[in-house]
């Protein structure tokens, strides 16, 4: 495995980018989430309710705002999991901040050759591989700007971005059906 380095040292690429910084997400669910109070009133029942304050979505409006676009292919399963039937469910409120989030489901993303793993591609030259164990935790991320590495990650959004739906158009087929 290369070097990782902490999530907290490329946070500043999230302010930096200039015109696109795009999301390929494909766990099934994530530590971070589960361990917050907004995931666990959900598995209780409770709609998570937009945070315009919360800094990402400021960012994601400041970036907008510049230009820039924040984009976002999520891999769900059939039927999603309960990781990710949240993360539909908070995917409004980062959408009503900007930022554009969809999905695919996991046979899609196979049929299509998606990598296996979750990564930022940022203004289509800088890649950052998301390093996560098998309990959902982010142990670090490796920045990569080998062009053959790079050009792998756009086609692999180009490609998923084609093929992905609107959040919100799967998410209420999903309720809808539970």
């Amino acid at each position: 495995m290369p070097p990782l380095i902490a999530f907290e040292e490329i946070a500043h690429l999230f302010t930096e980018f200039e015109h696109t910084a795009f999301r390929l997400e494909t766990r099934r669910g994530y530590a971070s989430d589960r361990q917050g109070a907004r995931f666990q009133a959900f598995m209780q029942g409770i709609t998570p309710q937009p945070e315009p304050s919360h800094p990402w979505n400021r960012n994601v409006r400041e970036k907008a705002e510049q230009g820039a676009t924040f984009s976002r292919v999520r891999i769900i399963d059939d039927p999603p999991t309960d990781g990710q039937q949240f993360l539909m469910a908070t995917a409004a409120g980062n959408v009503d901040a900007g930022e554009d989030i969809r999905v695919l489901t996991r046979s899609e993303a196979e049929r299509l050759e998606l990598p296996e793993h979750d990564l930022w591609l940022f203004d289509s030259r800088i890649l950052v591989r998301m390093h996560i164990d098998d309990t959902d935790n982010t142990i670090g991320v490796e920045v990569i700007d080998d062009e053959a590495e790079v050009l792998e990650a756009c086609r692999a959004r180009d490609a998923a971005w084609c093929a992905a739906v609107p959040t919100a158009e799967v998410w209420a087929q999903v309720r809808s059906s539970v």
